[in-house]
């Protein structure tokens, strides 16, 4: 039998050195400012690397949950972590890397039932992030959720609406990094 291959680790996210556990972030308590942000981009790589990309994906949520000023220093060195994503996202579509899950709709039932602080915000982020899924993943038999947009008349706002509303509410250039996320060869 093989051993698995190791992917190379993301470009996007901060390196690893010592393993942080799936509770890292719990230390933060209630506290999510910029030492939270950076745990859980630090445990989406580990994640990555360890072959569990729909874990990883889970982190990236979790980041983006982060309550930071808008022009943090911590995200000049680390951005929003679309590119992250899409890393990710390209990295495992194949499935050889491990469970992926189904990104598209992950993030549809994300966006729609957002709750808690700063729901719009993380809404327009889950929102930007289906599409980018979309993009990725297209013909690999991911898709919307069709019988949630029936069933609850839901309305899923454009890509280009979303990535406005980045623009708009977002972190510092946050909109200007999902944007980038979309263009071919990032």
């Amino acid at each position: 039998m093989e051993e698995p291959v190791t992917p190379p680790a993301c470009p996007w996210l901060p390196e690893v050195g010592e393993l942080l556990g799936f509770d890292r972030t719990r230390r933060h308590g209630r506290t999510r400012g910029a030492e939270f942000y950076l745990d859980a981009l630090q445990l989406a790589q580990e994640l990555w690397l360890a072959g569990k990309p729909a874990q990883a994906i889970l982190q990236l949520n979790k980041a983006w949950m982060a309550d930071l000023p808008a022009e943090d220093p911590v995200l000049a060195r680390f951005p929003p972590p679309y590119a992250a994503l899409r890393w990710i996202l390209e990295g495992s579509a194949d499935g050889g890397r491990g469970f992926l899950g189904d990104p598209v709709r992950h993030f549809q039932h994300l966006a729609s039932r957002m709750s808690g602080e700063d729901r719009e915000r993380r809404a327009w982020r889950a929102w930007c992030c289906m599409h980018l899924s979309e993009r990725v993943l297209a013909g690999r038999g991911m898709s919307r959720d069709g019988r949630q947009l029936v069933r609850e008349g839901l309305w899923i706002p454009g890509r280009g609406r979303a990535i406005e509303a980045l623009h708009r509410c977002g972190w510092a250039g946050e909109g200007d990094h999902a944007e980038a996320a979309f263009r071919p060869g990032f």
